[in-house]
């Protein structure tokens, strides 16, 4: 009985259930999936309408994450106001009592993002032509 419940554990440690490996790697990721109902999309200090935030937020959700950009303690400001004529989509997120901001830039060939929540500021670049499509439309629409 002891050798049963020892290797039934030892079987576990090794080879965790798919459900278990996959809650904890989300604890760890860095682009998360969002949920449209728990957003807000904002473009130039407008709401988006419900329509084409859902879109955007498909869109996000379906981007390629590409690499993380280390910032250096006190360059916090240089990603979050980056001295570009790119305006962003800020996408927030209220998860618990904590807010989470995602400042969305695009560029000619990827999309960055600036993640802030608390006091941490993390960047990461996206790849999604659709995005990039999205945002190239919107700005070209607005001017």
């Amino acid at each position: 009985m002891i050798t049963l419940v020892v290797g039934s554990i030892l079987k576990l440690l090794m080879s965790p259930p798919s459900a278990a490996v996959a809650w904890v790697l989300s604890k760890f990721e860095l682009h998360k999936k969002l949920d449209s109902k728990d957003v807000t999309v904002t473009f130039n200090g407008k709401d988006l309408e419900e329509e084409d935030k859902i879109i955007f937020i498909d869109y996000f959700n379906k981007a390629t994450f590409l690499k993380k950009y280390y910032i250096f303690p006190g360059n916090e400001k240089l990603f979050l106001q980056p001295e570009t004529n790119v305006l962003p989509f800020v996408i927030n997120v209220k998860r618990g009592n904590q807010d989470v901001n995602f400042f969305i830039f695009n560029y000619d060939n990827h999309v960055d993002v600036v993640k802030k929540y608390k006091e941490k500021v993390i960047s990461y670049s996206l790849s999604s032509e659709y995005l990039q499509n999205y945002t190239i439309s919107n700005l070209n629409a607005s001017n």
